[in-house]
């Protein structure tokens, strides 16, 4: 299980370290692909695996459908750990979630969020604000 949030610099080979107490859950490797809100996604490949047959059950013939399932699937990278508990961000991921130096990972339970620093700041600001907005609906999901 993932929580927390840690603040971590991007070196210039685009590595990355994954925080000590994660590590020991991408024993056999990691992947990530692109997130929502323009960050990314890294998940074990026990729920990559759970991830994709969800995907492969979508409806091919809905549009939508086809988008958001080529969004996180062509999108997607097999990534290992080095020695020193790091992945290698590939370029087109680390464009697409615009990562500078500073990132955040961020535990959300089943996957690891990786921010940019600036912007994950502007959405905590700007959720926190909408704090009493965003539970109102939770009620009708049983929280």
């Amino acid at each position: 299980m993932f929580i927390g949030e840690y603040a971590y610099n991007l070196d210039e080979k685009n590595r990355l370290a994954i925080p000590t107490k994660f590590r020991s859950f991408f024993k056999d490797g990691a992947i990530i692909t692109k997130g929502l809100d323009n960050c990314l996604f890294v998940y074990t490949t026990k729920e990559w695996n759970k991830l994709v047959e969800k995907l492969s059950a979508l409806p091919i013939s809905q549009a939508k459908s086809r988008a958001f399932s080529r969004l996180m699937l062509a999108g997607a990278m097999d990534v290992s750990l080095d020695k020193q508990g790091r992945i290698v961000m590939p370029d087109y991921l680390k464009n697409f979630a615009t990562l500078n130096k500073k990132v955040i990972l961020a535990g959300l339970y089943n996957r690891i969020e990786i921010w940019d620093e600036k912007k994950w700041s502007k959405y905590q600001m700007v959720s926190e604000k909408d704090t009493n907005e965003m539970t109102e609906g939770l009620v009708d999901l049983g929280i």
